[in-house]
Parts: structure tokens; C-alpha cells; sequence
């Protein structure tokens, strides 16, 4: 596939290593301009480009950013890109120890609602509860003992499987998490993040969250830096 991603922090380097070594297509993108991926692009075989060159001509793009940076990307980036292009978000709020309050999540949407309100295009929530150095070094064949299950949450179907077929190829069982309003099932805080928990693990934990936030997931007064840093 010919993918994009923006956003070369740990899960978006990351993904660009594993995506480039099975053979896809892979143009990386970040804030600070195509200058600043050299290293990454020469490491991987990747093409750096601009954050709007890197919604060009794909077939998969995936927002691995900030949260409170949604907002801060170009207008209507994706307003010239074919309806089939799928968007996958890997982002997680974290209002203490970086992002500050975000009203609209902090008043019930999911993350991945308000980040696709954000982008004006629906989105597939994965990747955001595994750590980047699991996510690099932990994949396994299928069938595997011992592989770990990635929860893929999204309203559109086909463009889950997708994204499914994609978790599979690297090293992890995908789990349909159900649609985009469930994935807060997902977020910090809840049985599956972090856990790295197999497919039955993974159902289980699902099952098992409260939609209701923690105290320590959601914003205060003096939000951000009331809480320790998110790995």
C-alpha cells in the first residue's frame, strides 16, 4: 500500500521502520519539515515530505500526533484526498501530562470522535495502546503463543479490515473494537491500554472498561503539568 504518516515521534517512527520492512510505499511527514527527516528517510527508505504531500496519492494515511496539535494542522488537508482514503488516528489524550483541556473530549466525545471532527474525514482508532518499543520488537507470525492483540475500533468496515489486515501483517492479532463511538474502551486508563494482552485478553478488557474517566485522565485547572509525563 502506499501509506502516509504524520508524525515522526515514537509511534509514527515507528510504524514508518515496520511499514517500510514489509514493503509498503511510505512517505513521512512532521512539523518541522522534510529537512528534519533525513536520517529517518536514509534509515528506512521512506520519502520525507511535507505534511500535505504526505495525504498525496495514498491509499492509508496515519495522524500520529499530539493531541492538542489536531487543530494546528493545514485547513482542509484532506478536503483534495479520494473518499477512499483511510485515516487512521493512534492518538490519546492526555490533559494532565501534555495536552491541557480539550473541551470537546472533556464534555463526552471519544478522542478519536473529536479527532475526526478535527479532519472533517471519519477515522479508524489503532495503534494508541501499545507502547512504540512493543509495537517494534514484539510482533510474532499468526498463531503464534504468546502474540498480542491490538484493538481496532471505526465505523466503516471495509476500511477496518484494512486496517485489521495491517495490524496482521505487523505481528499482532487485530480485534474489531466495535464502532468509533466505543472506542473509548481503548483510551488511558482503561483494562486494554498498555496491557499487551492477547485476542481473549484483549475481548475481555474491552468488556470490562467504564466509560467514566479516572481523575487522573482528565484535565484541572492547572492542566497540563499536574501529572507525571505519558510514556
Amino acid at each position: 500500500m502506499k501509506i502516509g504518516i504524520i508524525g515522526a515521534g515514537n509511534i509514527g517512527s515507528t510504524l514508518t521502520r515496520r511499514l517500510t520492512a514489509l514493503g509498503h510505499e511510505v512517505s513521512v511527514a512532521n512539523s518541522r519539515g522534510p529537512g528534519t527527516l533525513a536520517g529517518l528517510a536514509a534509515e528506512t527508505g521512506a520519502t520525507a515530505v511535507s505534511v500535505p504531500d504526505a495525504v498525496k496519492d495514498r491509499d492509508l494515511v496515519v495522524v500520529t500526533i499530539p493531541e492538542k496539535h489536531i487543530s494546528d494542522l493545514p485547513a482542509g488537508l484532506f478536503a483534495a484526498a479520494p473518499e477512499r482514503v483511510i485515516v487512521v488516528d493512534t492518538g490519546n489524550y492526555y490533559p494532565r501530562q501534555r495536552d491541557g483541556r480539550i473541551d470537546g473530549i472533556e464534555k463526552g466525545l471519544t478522542e478519536s470522535r473529536w479527532v475526526e471532527r478535527q479532519l472533517g474525514r471519519p477515522v479508524i482508532k489503532a495503534f494508541n495502546n501499545i507502547y512504540a518499543k512493543d509495537l517494534m520488537e514484539r510482533g510474532l507470525p499468526r498463531g503464534a503463543a504468546g502474540r498480542i492483540a491490538l484493538p481496532v475500533a471505526g465505523d466503516d468496515k471495509a476500511a477496518k479490515a484494512i486496517v485489521l489486515r495491517l495490524v496482521d501483517e505487523l505481528g499482532f492479532d487485530g480485534v474489531d473494537a466495535g464502532g468509533l463511538d466505543e472506542s473509548w474502551r481503548q483510551q488511558p486508563g482503561t483494562p486494554v491500554y498498555a496491557a499487551n494482552l492477547d485476542a481473549e485478553g484483549v475481548k475481555r478488557a474491552l468488556s470490562e472498561a467504564k466509560q467514566e474517566r479516572s481523575p487522573e485522565w482528565r484535565a484541572t485547572a492547572s492542566s497540563p503539568g499536574s501529572f507525571g509525563a505519558p510514556a
